[in-house]
């Protein structure tokens, strides 16, 4: 059995395990190598592996972050249901708290997203693999 691969950043992620990849089609994390790890620079906090839905893509757009159109200068693809994507913890938990949270798979989610949504509110959302 082929081992999964990790982080190069050496992260942890939510569950205190070595942080898996979120996507690398289309290629997320904000430094797009495919890991929700942060760092200096990294306003947003995106932390958060999340599979995206059509109803979550509809909020974030009402919130003034439109995910669904392409901006090529920042490497953004737009994305489409289904499509695993980074996400800011904020607008995550902002999406939690309106009932319109997408899932997330905690072992790509890294542990700094703990600081805006607590492991339990999260595990509400896991994506099981």
């Amino acid at each position: 059995m082929a081992e999964k691969q990790t982080t190069p950043h050496g992260g942890k992620n939510v569950l205190g395990g070595p942080l898996a990849p979120c996507c690398t089609s289309p290629v997320t994390g904000y430094y797009r190598d495919g890991f929700c790890h942060t760092g200096k620079g990294d306003a947003g906090v995106h932390t958060i592996c999340a599979e995206m839905t059509e109803e979550f893509l509809v909020f974030s757009r009402s919130r003034g972050n439109d995910l669904s159109t392409p901006v090529p200068e920042f490497e953004f693809p737009g994305l489409k249901p289904g499509d695993r994507w980074c996400l800011c913890a904020p607008r995550w938990k902002e999406a939690y708290d309106a009932g319109m949270a997408p899932r997330v798979l905690l072992e790509a989610c890294h542990m700094s997203s703990l600081e805006f949504a607590s492991l339990e509110e999260l595990r509400e959302f896991a994506i099981e693999e």
